[in-house]
């Protein structure tokens, strides 16, 4: 938790945000002067000044994380490999779907991605779009190039070509909302210019940025940007698995269970416009999906 403090100089009045945290076994506090009076902005000083902070120690994490797992995947076999990535994509299939009201089980999901069996009392639309998702998770794990608009188009259009063909791999040409949120995506005439500014921050910062922040981030201005009439959040989720793919880091699955954080993160960044915060959770959820990696 990040405190305010104040501390008189004479007749003078000033103020510092402070926080304090354990880091190997010792107690690192840090602070950052304020000045006279507290600024009005005050909620995104404190967001930014504690991911500042914790950035010392979830780098750490995250990159012990990384070598972990490298060694890890190294010692498998490749039918283990294989296995592995059946898995995680069976359950990000089912969670990304499940999150856009999806209503196949996870069992039903398993039974369709690896026995071709459709269940049928369910919607075949939630079939067919969960056996494109699979196509395209095994795609972006092949693609050998860079992140493209074009590349995300033929997603989105893989996606939904069988389902919602007159959506399938177009920007959007009307306003959209979402349903229970207090964020209102971009008008129309805004996306494009969006997305242009969006390639030009990902070009500038692939190289320099930490990857897991780097994930974090695409996802939340991908998602923010709304491009499209629906599948934004499962192309955001399959962008941020290409990122942490490419850079070698192990996926990440943002479980259906665990919506409730994830919406609420996503939507204070959004409407706050403080890009911390959304990294923040994604920091701390990524590092509880892959403490095993930590020991």
């Amino acid at each position: 938790m990040v405190n305010i403090r104040e501390r008189k100089y004479g007749n003078k009045k000033y103020y510092y945000i402070e926080h304090s945290f354990r880091l190997n076994g010792t107690v690192i506090k840090k602070e950052k002067y304020l000045g006279s009076s507290i600024p009005k902005n005050l909620d995104k000083i404190k967001s930014d000044f504690l991911t500042q902070v914790y950035t010392q120690k979830w780098y750490l994490s995250l990159d012990k994380i990384k070598a972990s797992y490298k060694k890890d995947i190294g010692s498998a076999t490749p039918s283990e490999k294989d296995k592995e990535i059946e898995g995680f994509m069976i359950k990000f299939t089912y969670d990304t779907q499940k999150i856009e009201g999806s209503t196949l089980t996870l069992k039903e999901t398993a039974n369709l991605l690896q026995h071709g069996v459709t269940p049928s009392n369910k919607p075949s639309r939630d079939a067919k779009e969960a056996e494109a998702h699979s196509n395209i998770f095994y795609n972006m794990l092949r693609y050998k190039k860079g992140l493209t608009l074009q590349l995300i188009l033929e997603w989105h259009h893989t996606l939904f070509e069988n389902t919602k063909k007159d959506i399938a791999g177009k920007i959007r040409t009307r306003q959209v909302w979402i349903h229970g949120s207090k964020f209102i995506p971009p008008s129309p005439v805004e996306v494009m210019p969006l997305l242009e500014d969006f390639f030009s921050w990902y070009n500038k910062n692939r190289m320099k940025m930490h990857p897991v922040e780097l994930a974090a981030l695409a996802h939340l201005k991908f998602v923010t940007v709304h491009p499209f009439i629906d599948g934004n959040g499962r192309l955001s989720r399959l962008i941020m698995n290409f990122i942490l793919n490419r850079l070698g880091y192990p996926m990440l699955n943002i479980s259906y269970k665990n919506r409730i954080g994830y919406y609420n993160a996503l939507e204070r960044a959004q409407v706050k416009k403080i890009d911390s915060i959304f990294v923040a959770w994604f920091f701390r959820r990524y590092i509880k999906e892959y403490r095993r990696y930590l020991k």
